[in-house]
């Protein structure tokens, strides 16, 4: 598969200095963050990241005895502009594609990044292709 980005996602006890050690991890490892969310859901949340070296993370992680799991997702770079996300909302609304969650970040030359979850990868491949749409990989966020 390409044209995808890794996204790491831990599922943490919601409980002071669980950040601070998924960063520390992070640190200790080398690994830069390109974006990150956090959703909790009472006692535990899911810590989902973007990193420039996931498959370091995933060990790194794991060995700490986290629970993670990786997923892979769809980036897109819009204009930071007013109606960019409407738009790129609609072309998705046409294509019937839902969009399972996501999260944004201004980027290089000040340009939307959208991060997004998608149950079909390859049919939302195929689809924005068609239409011109411009799939990121992590290195186009480094």
């Amino acid at each position: 598969m390409t044209k995808t980005i890794k996204q790491i996602s831990l599922f943490a006890e919601n409980k002071t200095g669980r950040l601070l050690k998924v960063a520390e991890v992070l640190g200790r490892e080398g690994i830069n963050i390109r974006a990150f969310t956090i959703a909790e859901s009472g006692d535990f949340g899911i810590i989902r990241l973007i990193v420039d070296k996931p498959d370091l993370a995933h060990i790194a992680f794991k060995k700490e005895g986290f629970t993670v799991s990786e997923t892979d997702l769809i980036g897109i770079e819009i204009d930071d502009t007013p109606g960019a996300l409407r738009d790129i909302a609609s072309l998705f609304s046409k294509g019937n594609i839902n969009i399972e969650y996501s999260y944004a970040f201004i980027g290089r030359n000040q340009k939307a990044i959208l991060i997004i979850r998608v149950s079909d990868l390859e049919n939302v491949f195929t689809y924005l292709k068609d239409k011109g749409i411009h799939l990121l990989e992590i290195g186009d966020l480094l």
